[in-house]
């Protein structure tokens, strides 16, 4: 929906295709000719009123006249457009509406930025000739025409986005920060805002990944928005870890999870000598996203020991040692709940 600024009393009549109608006094003071009978006039030293329309809209451009009027025309700027029943105008756009003793007007579709400029109704009395002027405006919703595409960092790295956008009033653009990244637990900075074409970021850290919306207007229409995705690299850091101590002939578990991006790999070691594989000596592994889990199908004596997790990705290694023993508290549960397998846990 558009804005209109109408600043005359309802003597004249700009009408939109939207269904909205403008006063539009282009007919600004009143003179009464001898014969008494009353037409509007502009005085050379008397300025156009501005009318607004907005850019797809069509525009009704009318001037009041009676019977004594012997000629008259619309013009833009020095251009005619139609002389009484006859087009001047090759703009297919433009079209007679009424021709009668008591109207002259014009509709202008889809209306676009270079229709905007003065219009005269020129018409002629037995007494003297008379204009009536209308300056039209323009206006245009605010649109982003250029945005940059997503963003991939690493952690401490600058990052500058772009937001480009027309429209007329010239419009003001607002950077906003609108969601957390994917796949972390990390706090984001909710309500960042940026004013202005470009957002600059020096040092970005992982909290500040995410997405940023670009935020448009200039009062013309409904605010045009894009979106652009900043991800932030980092290497890996392993956390939640801790023992228990499965006995012999139960399942046991052991989790490491790491929290990276890109996601980390996962590599299991024991007593830090060879890595572990799954399906062999009774060892499954499982890996997720954030997490992988080592799981011992039937404890033996041999599975006792130092376990080693070791969390990598292109920026760097994370490692943590964790202990399966087999005395302490049999029967403890893991932490998941629905597998009931006791946890060893790290140090």
């Amino acid at each position: 929906m558009c804005s209109y600024y109408p600043a005359a009393p309802p003597q004249r009549w700009l009408h939109l295709s939207t269904g909205h109608t403008v006063p539009m006094h282009c007919l600004i003071h009143s003179l009464f000719l001898p014969s008494g009978l009353l037409v509007r006039s502009l005085e050379y030293n008397q300025p156009a009123d501005n009318y607004t329309v907005c850019q797809g809209d069509d525009a009704i451009l009318s001037c009041s006249i009676d019977k004594e009027v012997t000629r008259v025309a619309w013009l833009n700027r020095s251009n005619i457009l139609y002389a009484g029943n006859d087009k001047w105008s090759i703009d297919p756009r433009v079209q007679l509406l009424t021709n009668s003793q008591a109207e002259f007007s014009i509709l202008i579709a889809s209306v676009d930025v270079w229709d905007e400029g003065l219009y005269t109704c020129s018409f002629q009395t037995q007494a003297k000739p008379h204009t009536a002027q209308v300056y039209l405006i323009v206006h245009v919703p605010a649109r982003i025409t250029n945005i940059s595409s997503a963003v991939t960092v690493n952690e401490g790295s600058d990052v500058s986005l772009l937001c480009m956008a027309t429209g007329k009033p010239e419009p003001t653009s607002v950077f906003v920060s609108v969601s957390p990244p994917l796949h972390t637990s990390s706090p984001h900075t909710d309500g960042f805002t940026s004013e202005g074409e470009y957002l600059e970021i020096t040092e970005i850290n992982r909290q500040q990944a995410g997405e940023y919306e670009c935020v448009t207007a200039n009062g013309v229409s409904l605010a045009d928005s894009k979106r652009v995705v900043i991800t932030v690299n980092y290497p890996p850091t392993i956390k939640d870890v801790k023992d228990a101590y499965p006995p012999v002939g139960k399942p046991a578990l052991l989790r490491c999870e790491a929290m990276a991006v890109p996601p980390a790999e996962f590599e299991w070691f024991k007593d830090d000598k060879h890595r572990l594989f799954g399906g062999l000596e009774g060892l499954r592994i499982r890996n997720e996203r954030t997490r992988s889990m080592l799981l011992i199908d039937n404890v033996t004596a041999r599975h006792y020991g130092n376990y080693s997790c070791l969390a990598s990705n292109k920026l760097g290694v994370s490692n943590a040692s964790l202990r399966c023993h087999g005395d302490g508290h049999p029967g403890e549960l893991d932490s998941l709940g629905s597998l009931g397998i006791p946890d060893c846990w790290g140090i």
